[in-house]
């Protein structure tokens, strides 16, 4: 999947068959359902899930949560907008997917 099949799949009413969590829980927020993601990010403790959550707090507005969940995925807050960093993070985790 590329990302504008991703951006096409928001339109459905279930993320695709075969998506991995990581991806689900960016499918969930870009649908808007912030708590959905969330769940799923809360799930593991991998680097990638604490990223993704760091994500879903600054979006939030909880910025010292997300630094907390920045610092465990080894990582800093990114100086991009918030929609900048998902379609980083959604990019990232489907060339992962394809790989």
């Amino acid at each position: 999947m590329n990302f504008e099949a991703f951006i096409d799949s928001l339109f459905s009413p279930e993320p695709p068959l075969g998506m991995g969590e990581l991806l689900k829980a960016l499918w969930y927020e870009g649908k808007g359902d912030w708590e959905k993601a969330h769940e799923i990010t809360q799930e593991a403790n991998t680097p990638d899930h604490c990223l993704i959550h760091a994500y879903l707090h600054r979006k939030e507005g909880d910025n010292w949560n997300a630094n907390y969940w920045y610092n465990r995925a080894k990582k800093e807050m990114p100086q991009l907008s918030l929609r900048q960093e998902w379609e980083l993070l959604v990019k990232t985790y489907l060339a992962r997917e394809t790989a």
